[in-house]
């Protein structure tokens, strides 16, 4: 049940993450694919406070990981951020590809680390 439920956590996650994407480029068209950092940024956080509240003993494992590994694993795109840094850097603009590398590792470890401290300190 538990995989199944992933799945469907997973394709919910993918669909949010496709719709998050067109609406954030179909406002705004940067050098840097922002809505990609976005989408990662709000997913470490999401999973940030999940690991949180499994670490206080406030939410149980079973929802945890279909709610990190499914939803969240479904909304988050590592493999995107690559291959977009990728394409930035196949043509030429190195600066931004390093820029991109650099923003979404460090927004997305401050998300997650935000997430799980908010987490612990509400559920204590």
């Amino acid at each position: 049940m538990t995989v199944l439920l992933i799945a469907v956590g997973g394709g919910l996650g993918a669909a949010l993450r496709f719709w998050t994407d067109g609406a954030i480029r179909s406002r705004w068209q940067p050098a840097l694919p922002v809505a990609t950092i976005a989408i990662n940024t709000a997913g470490s956080l999401l999973i940030g406070v999940l690991a949180g509240l499994l670490a206080a003993g406030a939410l149980a494992p079973g929802p945890e990981t279909v709610l990190s590994v499914g939803l969240c694993g479904g909304f988050t795109t590592f493999s995107t951020a690559m291959v977009e840094s990728a394409r930035l850097w196949r043509v030429g603009d190195r600066r931004r590809c390093v820029l991109n590398l650099v923003l979404t590792m460090v927004a997305t470890l401050a998300a997650a680390a935000v997430g799980w401290t908010v987490s612990t300190s509400i559920a204590a």
